[in-house]
């Protein structure tokens, strides 16, 4: 009877995530939103007090309601975060309020900072305790500074005392430090019991936390002996005791490390998990290559904002906000600019007598900029990877002087060919090839030095250095070329 059942049973067909399902998703979001939209403006031009169209409007927002709200239940929380992303506020709050309660933490855990204050603002008590409720110590430790402190306190009410003092001590951490990021729930067996008692052990638990690929053997004061990997336990005898087949080489982080350090270790050594030991051994955490990704994901973000001189902010922010996050770079551009344009307008009389130096000068401040992008790149990169030492500057600085000039030689003869066919002057193209050379060096020279020197000061050294790079190749660009004019073409 049972079996027959069973083979009557359909198979079950598996649902395929897909990050363009979430765009999808959101076009209908922002469609559905457009419609409803476009109802209440009918409504409001009919004549006040018309209780019939007040009775349409309502019944077509519910509809509404009813439909996005079903749509929301089957997306996956990530999706769902991506949607509250790509609205502007008010429709984010509106949409926020149709998740399902049971959604709520993973939400507020999936979406941007930026997003989540917007969405915790929109939150009673009753909700914001529900929600972060059943969390654990280490999603609650990211939550807790956007929560009401009032909200935090009533949930640590709720939890254990080996609970309330993990929040504790992941909320004592750095933000950006590996005790920031490291969850508690992991596997720990003694290293004299058997497999046999091992495996009996885990078909005890509920299930295995996330990312679960060793476990980790610890003594009676929980110092960490070694590691039993997932794959050796399975096919290791029964019988064999722990401390027989455990690893006992293994990398291990400190809570204080950086998060972007133990991101390049798991990068290295392809790993899935990593235990976390205090300053005595003890086994507190792990970092598991979920949060790693969170964390090369965020860095990635940042470097990118910061090359242009800007933070995080909500795309739908109000304008005064966008003004104070953007402006002072852009002053600060267009404070250099206008040194560019000094230093080309002191060779008036070179230019005048020239006039097709004007045409050609912004290549060479171009060309410049360019190949110290590229360079600062390279710098930027091998920073964040920690290949760059006292020992190995000076080597690179010479590669890539080196590489430039090779660039510079083979690009010159290009610009000099097209200075030459459109002047008819061989004097002019070799300026122009000099020129192009000499800043090119410069930008490769600022490439390497801007970074170095803000991370020498503990900067980002992302941070404004494109600007400081336009600076440079522009003012000195044009001051070599006008200037390389003045003295051979004059």
């Amino acid at each position: 009877m049972t079996q027959s059942a069973a083979a009557q049973k359909p198979p079950a067909t598996p649902r395929r995530l897909d990050p363009e399902d979430a765009q999808i998703a959101l076009a209908e979001v922002q469609e559905r939103l457009r419609r409803q939209q476009l109802v209440a403006d009918l409504v409001h031009r009919q004549e006040e007090g018309d209780a019939k169209a007040t009775l349409v409007e309502d019944l077509v927002h519910r509809q509404h309601e009813a439909e996005l709200k079903t749509l929301l239940d089957g997306l996956h929380p990530a999706d769902i975060a991506f949607i509250l992303e790509s609205l502007p506020k008010d429709e984010r709050q509106a949409i926020w309020k149709l998740v399902s309660p049971e959604h709520d933490a993973d939400v507020l855990l999936e979406v941007e900072d930026w997003v989540r204050e917007s969405l915790i603002e929109a939150m009673d008590r009753q909700d914001l305790v529900a929600a972060t409720g059943n969390m654990d110590a280490d999603e609650l430790a990211d939550l807790a500074p956007d929560l009401p402190p009032d909200v935090v306190a009533e949930v640590q009410k709720g939890l254990t005392e080996e609970e309330r003092a993990q929040l504790l001590e992941a909320m004592g951490y750095p933000e950006d430090s590996v005790g920031a990021i490291m969850d508690f729930e992991m596997v720990r067996v003694r290293e004299d019991v058997t497999l046999e008692v091992v495996l009996r052990y885990l078909r005890r638990l509920h299930e295995l936390p996330d990312h679960t690929d060793q476990i980790f053997v610890v003594d009676r004061q929980d110092k960490l002996q070694g590691i039993l990997p997932l794959s050796r336990l399975l096919v290791s005898e029964p019988e064999t005791e722990v401390r027989a087949v455990m690893n006992a080489d293994f990398l291990t982080l400190n809570p204080l490390d950086s998060d972007a350090d133990a991101a390049g270790a798991f990068e290295r050594y392809d790993l899935v998990s990593a235990p976390v030991m205090d300053d005595q051994g003890r086994l507190i955490g792990r970092v598991t290559i979920a949060d790693v990704v969170d964390v090369m994901r965020e860095d990635s973000q940042e470097q990118a904002l910061s090359r242009a001189g800007l933070q995080e902010e909500d795309i739908f922010a109000p304008v005064t906000t966008a003004l104070r996050n953007r402006a002072p770079w852009l002053l600060l551009n267009l404070c250099t600019a206008a040194t560019a344009s000094f230093v080309a307008s002191r060779f008036e009389g070179t230019v005048s007598h020239i006039v097709i130096l004007a045409f050609l000068m912004s290549i060479v401040a171009g060309i410049g900029g360019n190949s110290g992008n590229q360079t600062m790149t390279l710098i930027i990169r091998a920073l964040a990877m920690g290949r760059i030492t006292g020992r190995n500057l000076w080597q690179l600085v010479k590669r890539e002087l080196f590489v430039t000039l090779l660039v510079g030689l083979c690009g010159s003869l290009v610009a000099a060919l097209f200075a030459w066919v459109i002047s008819r002057s061989l004097s002019i193209a070799l300026v122009m090839m000099a020129a192009m050379i000499c800043n090119m060096l410069v930008g490769a020279s600022v490439g390497v030095l801007v970074p170095m020197v803000r991370a020498r000061f503990g900067k980002d050294p992302a941070m404004g250095s494109s600007v400081l790079l336009t600076f440079a190749t522009d003012s000195l660009g044009f001051f070599i070329f006008l200037g390389l004019a003045t003295i051979f073409l004059l």
